[in-house]
């Protein structure tokens, strides 16, 4: 074979090494836009517009959790330390709902310097790429992600471990993690026990598992709403929205309305709410 043919093939092979190569992360102009969406495939953040949130205000029966998280991200936005957070508990009580509502809290005393960023529970594994794209910038960014947990032999919890707490890089200083889980642990109990169960040290085992949790600093926890918490949530949504009804119509509505879904919570009250508002031709804006 010729040297010519021989420098054509190796041509060939080179550009198509190349194609096969994943692209780098493109580094978006963080301050166009307060919220983004990691797309893992493409390797980088898609701009949101318009967050989809609920006014701090109109969060009840969460108080003390509320306070606590709201304080803990004004104070990383104004550039202190703060702490991880694992908002854990009850189905529907408001845990991705207030993780925006301080978002949109924060940036409205701030003037938009917070960025909200969304990683998908599935694309945990490429935290690295997505960490080395929000250190680009010197905004302060929350990286969230929602109804974190693992099953089975799922692995990649180890991914977010290095990532919380320890490894060469650790977490860039303008980054900061929150996640909402329905478990504490962020693993069904039949996986710890099994674990218990098969492990030759189960006790290391375990540890294992569990100890991705007590890496976030703060831990909030959401329980089920009283009957009279959860009125009072859809008090705050009629109020706010101005929906047309007594207080006693309400009342007697809302309860049958729990009864029909066999629990309370911010997101049964809501769903009322919206049946509510079309039933008495009120928009909700």
């Amino acid at each position: 074979m010729s040297k010519k043919k021989i420098i054509e093939q190796l041509t060939r092979i080179a550009d198509s090494l190349e194609r096969l190569t994943p692209s780098a992360p493109k580094a978006p102009d963080l301050s166009s836009d307060t919220a983004y969406v990691w797309e893992a495939e493409k390797n980088e953040l898609r701009p949101v517009p318009r967050v989809a949130h609920v006014d701090m205000s109109m969060l009840h029966g969460i108080d003390r959790v509320k306070d606590i998280l709201l304080d803990n991200t004004l104070r990383f936005a104004k550039g202190f330390p703060a702490n991880n957070a694992l908002l854990w508990g009850a189905r529907g009580m408001g845990k991705s709902s207030l993780v925006k509502a301080a978002h949109a809290l924060v940036n409205r005393e701030l003037g938009d310097r917070l960025v909200l960023v969304e990683i998908h529970r599935e694309d945990i594994p490429s935290l690295p790429e997505l960490l080395r794209t929000l250190q680009a910038t010197d905004r302060p960014c929350v990286l969230f992600c929602d109804d974190l947990s693992f099953d089975g032999d799922d692995d990649t919890y180890k991914s977010l471990k290095t990532v919380l707490d320890g490894g060469l890089e650790g977490r860039p200083a303008n980054v900061i993690i929150y996640a909402t889980s329905n478990r504490r642990h962020l693993m069904r109990r039949d996986m710890i026990e099994n674990e218990r169960a098969t492990a030759v040290m189960p006790s290391e085992a375990i540890e294992e598992k569990v100890s991705l949790s007590d890496r976030f600093g703060l831990w909030l926890g959401f329980h089920s709403c009283s009957q009279d918490e959860y009125l009072d949530m859809i008090r705050a949504y009629v109020a706010h929205y101005s929906i047309p009804i007594s207080d006693e119509e309400l009342q007697r509505e809302a309860i049958e309305w729990t009864r029909t879904r066999g629990s309370r919570s911010g997101r049964v009250a809501w769903q009322y709410v919206q049946d509510l508002a079309g039933r008495m031709e009120t928009p909700l804006r």
